[in-house]
């Protein structure tokens, strides 16, 4: 089955290769200030010149006292191109009606368009779209990256009026005449009276305004991006006077030459269960077992509940656990394993440990002193099933930070622990939850519901994943080891961003593990939540690494979006979904890469649905010693080893597109910080607690 992939790109060519500009010395007020290197301009640096001050000042327009003319060939200044197409493009559509323009926050063109197609009494929606300038990424020349960003809303109700009763912190982003303002009302940027900013709607005023819960259906997303990207090029682009500004090819978007297309290893979406491979996690464990069940001692759950919710165990999750689902979902008569059966191990409900607490506003207060003196039984290994009669969602609720810190006083206890809001239980697709919850469950109890069935090379791989609370001045930093072929995790840890020494400590104690378990250490692997900083980031680690005398030991980071590509998307044209085949991947710039990741195999027949379709994820990949990077095999080798880590996802058994070397330390920042202690328990470190 070959594919045509078409990217998002649009290849173009200035309207003229050299202009002239003024330039000046200074930044001017009040204007763009595009700047540009003074070699690019002059021959030798000034000696008159402060030597800090080595950029020189355009507005694209203006010639006034103290300029200086040059004539700018954008082949040979190509990031000072780069700002003056932006500054075409943004004027371009600024002289537009009915568009909402302005430049983001990583400085491209935005433009918002109102979709008049829906219509309601409290506010207009817009199809958002954004526009990238780029030079020889993927073609020979520079390019207009042109992507959807979905859908907003914007109230038709002014700020004057809505802020005589809506406190000012549920206003995020202002319109203002034409353009978009991060909301501040002592700021000089909005240009126009109160009458005429209207707030963007975000979850806040949504709840305020409309009282609506939003549910989001999913979708083949990749059809809905390929449209509006292609009604967006013909109507606004392509045989319009934007071509007098920018001369964008003839043959619209950038097709991917074959040649260009590469694969992942057959089989690496393989894994292995007990009695066989699968490429369907979900499929495997349910028809050949888990591939390890062999926990030492007696597995046993106790629950944690409120007093009035003992029938929601008896009703509902008990009777699952001791019998299995049987019963209609939607009439339709569904059936599922008891979870004895499902792990193909003994495990006891043992209801003489269970915690019960009578008050929901003392919940934490109740159940903390009992966990304190909770005795296990001898040879045992405990889950805690804590029925929540709070949501980890519902913020506001007094007891919501009781959800983390029973956790973590369970780790404490060598308990791990799975929540279950009350409310979902008694519904009917909880049915489709209970292979995710189940799954989970074994691999908190150390079980293996599967594994890679084609081993990794033997290089440690360490994780890093990220997350910054709401509220929080810091964004916390999540850690993970591999140190095994087979692709499992363990050696979970959390730190604050800032604090990169013990990042960098905590990496040098798992490199001195895996040599006493391995003894040959090839290279360090490391999957990054973000493009790592040199000095803040790398140099600690290779400080730490030297005290170990492994200096020499070659470092490859890896960069693992945090979520989908949607600015770079790739569409498969011969395909009706328009998704590219799992394990596609495209070179998109120097050492980057688009990595298609999802459930459309080679030869698979039938329907996907829509959640499978999976947008791509980007990778960008530095080493300490560059020149391994040059060496093509290695590359695919290190793509494939992302594309394997997506398949040891064990919080649910649908695939997931995001390696689990930065999905899991995601997820321990994301609760660590609600944590009393400021280090995990050694339990903690080891077990899947946050599944």
């Amino acid at each position: 089955m070959q594919q045509q992939i078409q990217l998002n790109i649009i290849p173009f060519k200035p309207v003229s290769n050299k202009l002239t500009f003024a330039f000046y010395g200074e930044k001017l007020p009040d204007t763009i200030n595009a700047s540009i290197k003074w070699d690019k301009l002059l021959d030798e640096f000034p000696e008159d010149r402060d030597p800090a001050q080595k950029s020189y000042y355009s507005d694209f327009h203006s010639s006034g006292d103290g300029a200086f003319i040059k004539e700018i060939d954008f082949f040979e200044a190509v990031n000072f191109a780069q700002k003056y197409f932006r500054y075409l493009i943004y004027n371009y559509f600024r002289s537009k009606e009915d568009m909402l323009v302005f430049h983001n926050f990583i400085d491209d063109v935005e433009v918002w368009v109102e979709d008049s197609s829906i219509q309601h009494s409290v506010y207009k929606v817009y199809d958002k779209f954004s526009m990238k300038i780029q030079f020889k990424c993927v073609t020979q020349g520079f390019e207009l990256v042109l992507a959807y960003n979905g859908k907003s809303r914007i109230s038709r109700t002014n700020m004057g009026e809505l802020s005589a009763y809506i406190e000012p912190g549920n206003f995020k982003l202002v319109t203002c005449n034409g353009s978009i303002f991060k909301y501040n009302p002592l700021s000089e940027e909005y240009h126009g009276a109160v009458e005429d900013q209207y707030p963007v709607l975000n979850t806040a005023l949504s709840k305020i305004l409309l009282n609506e819960k939003r549910e989001n259906k999913p979708q083949n997303q990749y059809l809905n991006h390929h449209s509006q990207i292609d009604t967006f090029y013909n109507t606004y682009l392509k045989g319009t006077d934007f071509e007098a500004i920018i001369n964008i090819s003839e043959a619209g978007f950038h097709i991917v030459p074959q040649q260009d297309t590469h694969y992942v290893d057959k089989d690496s979406n393989l894994l292995q269960f007990k009695e066989d491979t699968h490429i369907n996690p979900g499929y495997g464990i349910n028809k050949f077992k888990p591939f390890n069940s062999e926990i030492a001692g007696n597995l046993k759950i106790f629950f944690i509940y409120h007093k009035d919710d003992k029938h929601l165990i008896d009703s509902y999750i008990g009777n699952y656990i001791k019998r299995g689902w049987h019963k209609p979902v939607d009439n339709v008569e569904k059936h599922f394993k008891a979870l004895y059966s499902y792990m193909n191990r003994n495990i006891f409900i043992d209801d003489v440990k269970n915690i019960v607490f009578n008050d929901i506003d003392t919940l934490y207060e109740e159940v903390s002193p009992k966990i304190s003196s909770f005795l296990p039984g001898p040879n045992s290994k405990y889950i805690a099933i804590m029925i929540s009669p709070v949501s980890k969602l519902d913020k506001e609720h007094p007891q919501h930070i009781a959800y983390y810190r029973i956790k973590e006083q369970l780790l404490y206890k060598g308990i791990t622990s799975q929540v279950l809001y009350r409310e979902h239980l008694p519904k009917e697709n909880f049915y489709y939850f209970l292979p995710n919850i189940f799954t989970a469950m074994l691999a908190k109890l150390g079980g293996i519901p599967w594994q890679l069935a084609n081993p990794i090379n033997e290089d440690i791989i360490i994780g890093i994943g990220a997350f910054k609370p709401k509220d929080s001045e810091h964004r916390f930093v999540g850690s993970a080891f591999c140190f095994s072929k087979e692709g499992l995790f363990e050696g979970f840890n959390c730190f604050r961003e800032d604090d990169t020494t013990m990042l960098a400590g905590s990496i040098k104690t798992a490199v001195e593990t895996f040599k006493v378990q391995k003894q040959n250490l090839k290279r360090i692997i490391i999957h990054f939540y973000k493009e790592i900083s040199d000095h803040n980031e790398l140099q600690p680690i290779l400080k730490a690494l030297n005290e170990i005398g492994e200096a020499d030991t070659p470092v490859i980071i890896i960069t693992i979006n945090k979520t989908e590509s949607k600015e770079l998307l790739g569409f498969d044209m011969k395909s009706e979904g328009k998704m590219p085949i799992s394990g596609s991947h495209i070179e998109v710039g120097r050492r980057k890469y688009l990595l298609f990741n999802n459930t459309r195999y080679f030869g698979a027949n039938g329907n996907l649905s829509p959640r499978d379709y999976h947008f791509p994820i980007k990778l960008s990949m530095k080493s300490s010693k560059p020149e391994l990077l040059d060496d093509l095999a290695l590359v695919r080798q290190l793509v494939n080893q992302v594309y394997q880590f997506s398949r040891m996802y064990w919080k649910s058994i649908s695939q997931q597109n995001i390696p689990v070397t930065t999905a899991y330390p995601e997820m321990v920042a994301k609760i660590y910080p609600h944590f009393e202690h400021y280090n995990l328990p050694e339990f903690g470190q080891k077990n899947l607690w946050f599944l």
